[in-house]
């Protein structure tokens, strides 16, 4: 009876308990991987969902919609912290985001409501770039300012309430590229249809 099995015993349970860390760190979404938490521009963010766009045959991308630390209720259109990361499995370019965001926004939006936007839409629209496989969009609004970026970098900064929720309403607004994917990113069952 040596001492052996007590050494042992850390070691063990480090390797039972790693497994299940590791399963709780983050989310998958089609092979791309969401923290359950993020920190931005000074914002500790909790993940309210996740999901998968699809557009007609493409898997076009994967994303995560998050709210600041203890909102969890979600609210993409309020004025709380918030932040969207998309990731991308297609090549895409810089002018067909700016055509989709104008469209959407154009669709969404009474006339008045886009032109109090448009000139922050128009900046938006020449700022983003091309984008291929494993890249990642992050739209985030921290109550104060609004930002794109494109894998870490900062491509626009700026804005108000208006453009941070036109912006939002995008993918979580009442008229959204896709329900289902809003509803993934909003943390609600698909099958709630009942």
């Amino acid at each position: 009876m040596s001492a052996y099995p007590i050494r042992a015993l850390p070691l063990a349970m480090a390797l039972l308990v790693t497994p299940l860390g590791h399963a709780e760190t983050s989310v998958s979404e089609n092979g791309e991987s969401f923290s359950p938490t993020l920190e931005a521009h000074g914002q500790h963010y909790e993940l309210i969902g996740s999901g998968v766009f699809t557009y007609m045959i493409w898997t076009a991308y994967a994303g995560a919609y998050y709210q600041t630390e203890g909102e969890t209720q979600p609210q993409p259109l309020g004025d709380v912290p918030r932040l969207l990361e998309l990731a991308y499995f297609h090549d895409i370019e810089a002018a067909d985001f700016a055509d989709a965001t104008t469209e959407t926004l154009e669709k969404s939006l009474t006339r008045y409501e886009f032109n109090q936007i448009k000139e922050d839409i128009d900046t938006i629209n020449q700022r983003y770039q091309d984008v291929a496989p494993g890249d990642r969009y992050r739209l985030s609004w921290d109550s104060d300012t609004l930002r794109l970026a494109l894998n870490g970098e900062v491509l626009y900064e700026g804005g108000d309430s208006e453009t941070a929720s036109a912006m939002f309403g995008i993918w979580l607004g009442e008229k959204p590229l896709d329900e289902a994917f809003r509803d993934a990113l909003l943390g609600k069952a698909s099958s709630e249809e009942n």
